[in-house]
């Protein structure tokens, strides 16, 4: 990944938080009212404390979930609590039997197992991932940052551009897609383009503008 300043680092973590919430609010127990989905909280916090609890015992978890192997919230669920506890090998396993029995049901959990698959070095599949999850959610903007840094890690610096322009689009204030967008163009040897990103950032983010001028040595 580009760049080790303290101003922008990829926030694996943070994104795994939001792509696991996103998945344990998908996998909700759920009714409809006046049009909107009501997610049963209650339920939610009661399945999560009972996952957790089991977490540090493997043969409790393996009951656990061994009469619903197909359940996407059990396997949701294990896959979230083996990526905590650092078990990527399990974590990926889980999510990849959650994407091949519910493949259609969220583009979180693509996106979920797409992140375990770049933090593991396998791009190809991470790309892959990505794109099954913006299949589904075209919008879902933390997809395209990731399928761009699984390209960029491919080497297939165009085609990176391509997905951080439209991580940017969806996240126009957000500095991370810009600042891995401003190191492709660097790479791709066109500094007026990552110059225009510069100037851009010094509008709502000096610090990365400023971060990404003594990076790449390129003042505005």
């Amino acid at each position: 990944a580009h760049g080790n300043g303290v101003e922008v680092i990829l926030r694996r973590e943070c994104i795994a938080r939001v792509g696991a919430a996103q998945a344990r609010a998908d996998d909700a127990p759920s009714g409809r009212a006046g049009g909107k989905t009501i997610v049963d909280d209650d339920g939610l916090m009661r399945a999560m404390k009972r996952a957790e609890s089991q977490v540090d015992h493997p043969d409790t978890d393996a009951r656990w979930i061994e009469g619903r192997p197909r359940d996407a919230y059990a396997l949701a669920s294990r896959a979230h609590l083996h990526a905590e506890a650092g078990r990527r090998a399990a974590a990926i396993a889980d999510a990849r039997a959650l994407v091949a029995a519910h493949p259609q049901r969220s583009a979180a959990h693509w996106f979920n197992l797409g992140f375990l698959l770049e933090a593991d070095g396998q791009l190809a599949a991470a790309e892959a991932g990505f794109r099954e999850a913006l299949a589904l959610d075209p919008k879902l903007d933390r997809a395209w940052y990731g399928l761009g840094l699984a390209l960029i890690g491919l080497g297939r610096h165009d085609e990176a551009v391509a997905a951080l322009v439209r991580n940017t689009e969806l996240q126009p204030m957000s500095p991370y897609g810009w600042y891995q967008l401003a190191r492709v163009h660097t790479d791709r040897h066109d500094p007026e383009a990552a110059r225009r990103i510069i100037r851009h950032l010094k509008g709502f983010e000096p610090k990365v503008a400023a971060q990404l001028e003594r990076e790449t040595g390129l003042v505005p």
